[in-house]
């Protein structure tokens, strides 16, 4: 199991959003935690960078960090997260 530090988790909606794409992208044994920001999974963290930067949460220090179209992506993949619910 791996875990990374991603930007801009706020709330549930934001945990169902990750946690449903990445399943949907073959990943298993999936915890977010938001108030961390921390997220758990098995499977290739090469590639779950770049899926978890697509959705608006940058990994903690990377260039993406403090995109503010990154915090606008995050957003909305939060509404979106919590209309699934």
């Amino acid at each position: 199991m791996q875990t990374i530090k991603v930007l801009n988790i706020k709330c549930g909606g934001c945990e169902k959003m990750i946690t449903d794409t990445l399943e949907k992208e073959g990943f298993s044994n999936i915890s977010v935690n938001a108030p961390s920001g921390e997220i758990s999974f098995t499977g290739g963290e090469g590639k779950v960078e770049k899926i978890l930067s697509n959705l608006g949460y940058p990994k903690e220090g990377s260039p993406e960090a403090e995109s503010f179209l990154k915090k606008a992506k995050s957003y909305m993949s939060c509404l979106v997260g919590k209309s699934k619910k």
